[in-house]
């Protein structure tokens, strides 16, 4: 019995080492790089566009542009930053009411883990013994609560400036592209068809990685992220050359 008990296990090591799931587990960072970059591709080149119907020339176009990009940069950045703070901030407060709720209803929460558990088709006899092992392990049955109850993961401590790091120069490289043809072609007139061109050139590279890196159709990614910064642009640039009339 032993023997074959050592066998099973050795088994389950091997099939374990053979078995690699590809999971994605960079989603925040990916987050914040789409946030930057799209909207580091859109606002700049409806401003640049939107100026290029003036009679202005490059040189002005490419100051004004860089100088939206820097001050863009810096308010997503910031705006990154709030908002995973908010997040952590969040989690606190719920991890003390929950810690304070297990030192003073212990049984209260002890039943909400069956209530958990018995969601997963998990039988009362089966979660008994679970329930008694959480309870004698309080950081772990906190651990669960916050996870399995309140949905909440801990959030990491240099999230919130590697967000607003993340986001910050994200929209910098999408800001750019749209700029590039100015810094080049004297003509506004000129230079906007070149900026147009450029940037859908770039939504499609950059819906291609997004698809690639996040496990969904990279062509199917590369023309939705193409056609949604198309509209946005269109939009954006329309409502320039409006309020510029």
């Amino acid at each position: 019995m032993a023997e074959n008990g050592s066998e099973d296990m050795e088994k389950k090591l091997l099939l374990h080492q053979q078995h690699e799931e590809k999971h994605f587990m960079s989603s925040e960072v990916v987050r914040d790089i789409i946030i930057g970059v799209s909207d580091g591709l859109t606002v700049p080149f409806a401003l640049a566009a939107g100026l290029s119907g003036a009679s202005v020339s490059s040189s002005i176009i490419l100051t004004a542009g860089i100088a939206e990009v820097a001050a863009g940069s810096i308010s997503m950045g910031l705006g990154g930053y709030l908002a995973a703070k908010s997040e952590a901030d969040h989690y606190m407060r719920e991890l003390k009411r929950e810690q304070e709720e297990i030192i003073t209803v212990p049984d209260m929460e002890a039943a909400e883990i069956g209530e958990i558990l018995s969601q997963y088709g998990v039988e009362p006899h089966e979660y008994g013994p679970v329930v008694d092992a959480l309870r004698r392990n309080p950081q772990a049955w906190l651990d669960f609560m916050m996870k399995f109850e309140l949905g909440l993961e801990k959030p990491n401590p240099r999230r919130a400036l590697q967000s607003a790091f993340t986001i910050a120069v994200s929209y910098i490289m999408g800001g750019m592209v749209p700029l590039i043809p100015y810094m080049f072609i004297p003509l506004a007139r000129e230079a906007v068809v070149a900026s147009v061109i450029l940037t859908l050139l770039a939504l499609l590279v950059f819906g291609f990685a997004k698809g690639y890196f996040t496990g969904n159709k990279p062509f199917t990614s590369a023309l939705q992220t193409a056609f949604i910064g198309a509209l946005a642009s269109a939009a954006a640039f329309s409502f320039a050359r409006l309020v510029r009339a």
